[in-house]
């Protein structure tokens, strides 16, 4: 069953909750936190980037940017203010971009069950980033941003969800990139927590490398009083949107525009086609000026679960065979590009000179995701781009 726990968050005062929320740590790199940030004291980007105030050539992983962050999450509580809400609560989250509406459980899930398989994974975590997200949480104490989790979906959860947000919200503000973000706080929370318990499965959607510093800094938080639990917000599947991760490379290697070409026809049905592939099984090229239909000729190379995703073809019949690129968390000749940035960025990328060729994928639907979960299968890298994105610094959990 599904464990999901009220908690006490800490959060901002509603009137400044606009100031506060930030995009998540990990979609924007230094220069790019350090522009969102600028002249916005209270911007959550100064706790989860501090390294944005300190001077450039700064090593993001030293000693002082984590004392940075302690420094910048004491001034925060003070100055924003941050409370501490005075009894432990369940939330509502809804996000809405444009003709999208998504709404989820905000609460604390067990890092018990995310050893033993209830809480499913599908992505491989790298050391680096656990050993950042660990030492950030020991040190704030918090978790200050939440796993996107998913679930199949259950209508009594539905009827609960529905009848909650008629009341007035905690939070409401939408944020520069035009998504609104509603945030209710559930001062009842048995008859939830009990429709979780009917709950067989958690899946990790976003956030592998949150949970997996969760469950490596248990010790310590056991040692303080925790119980031994993670933030996270719970979404059903049937609402969960997710884009594509498309992928430019900057070069053909060794070959010319023509005999990349022709390796390309020996392996997938080529045709003129549009920039967004229009079904499952069809992959946009975008070359030399003109976006081409590839369809692979032949069955998948892998088994079942993995091979029928879309990124799996492209990565086993053109981009290791053709391009030699085998390992595309380490190559440097390719680079991913979120779905929410749209072909028009594809584009602009190779008419530049940036790059050679770029690949519009179909989106990996949450079924795909729970179906290789379940199989103790890991998604190819960068398969999934979920939006729209959930807020750091709204809710945070005290471990």
């Amino acid at each position: 069953m599904a464990i999901i726990r009220p908690f006490r968050a800490l959060r901002p005062q509603p009137e400044r909750a606009q100031e506060v929320a930030s995009v998540p740590y990990d979609v924007v790199n230094t220069d790019e936190a350090r522009a969102l940030a600028e002249g916005n004291p209270f911007s959550f980007q100064h706790v989860s980037r501090p390294e944005i105030d300190l001077p450039p050539d700064t090593d993001i992983h030293s000693d002082v940017v984590y004392r940075k962050a302690v420094e910048n999450f004491e001034k925060l509580i003070a100055t924003a203010p941050l409370e501490k809400e005075n009894e432990p609560s369940l939330y509502l989250y809804r996000l809405i971009m444009g003709d999208h509406e998504q709404i989820g459980v905000v609460a604390c899930a067990s890092i018990d069950e995310y050893d033993d398989g209830t809480i499913r994974k599908h992505e491989r975590t790298r050391r680096d980033k656990e050993d950042d997200r660990t030492r950030h949480m020991l040190m704030l104490k918090a978790q200050t941003g939440p796993v996107f989790l998913t679930y199949r979906a259950r209508p009594e959860i539905d009827e609960q969800v529905s009848a909650a947000i008629n009341a007035e919200p905690l939070f409401d503000l939408t944020a520069p990139d035009g998504v609104r973000h509603t945030i209710w706080r559930l001062s009842e929370t048995e008859s939830l927590v009990k429709s979780f318990e009917s709950v067989p499965l958690l899946y990790i959607a976003d956030g592998h490398h949150r949970a997996a510093s969760a469950a490596r800094a248990r010790v310590e938080m056991r040692q303080r009083g925790s119980s031994g639990t993670f933030l996270a917000v719970a979404f059903p599947d049937n609402r969960v949107r997710i884009l594509p991760y498309n992928r430019i490379v900057k070069d053909l290697g060794e070959l010319s525009a023509a005999d990349f070409l022709q390796a390309v026809r020996a392996r997938f049905e080529v045709e003129k086609g549009p920039a967004m592939p229009a079904a499952r099984g069809e992959i946009a090229m975008y070359f030399q000026g003109g976006w081409h239909t590839l369809r692979a000729l032949g069955p998948p190379d892998r088994a079942a679960a993995i091979a029928a995703l879309d990124v799996s073809v492209l990565q086993d019949r053109l981009l290791a065979p053709v391009l030699k690129i085998t390992d595309v968390r380490t190559d440097a000749r390719i680079e991913f590009v979120g779905g929410a940035r749209g072909t028009d960025e594809l584009e602009r990328l190779v008419d530049s000179g940036r790059a050679a060729a770029a690949f519009s994928l179909f989106p990996v639907a949450v079924d795909d995701l729970m179906a290789v979960s379940d199989a103790g299968a890991i998604m190819p890298p960068k398969s999934t781009w979920f939006e729209p994105k959930l807020r750091d610094g709204l809710l945070i959990h005290v471990i």
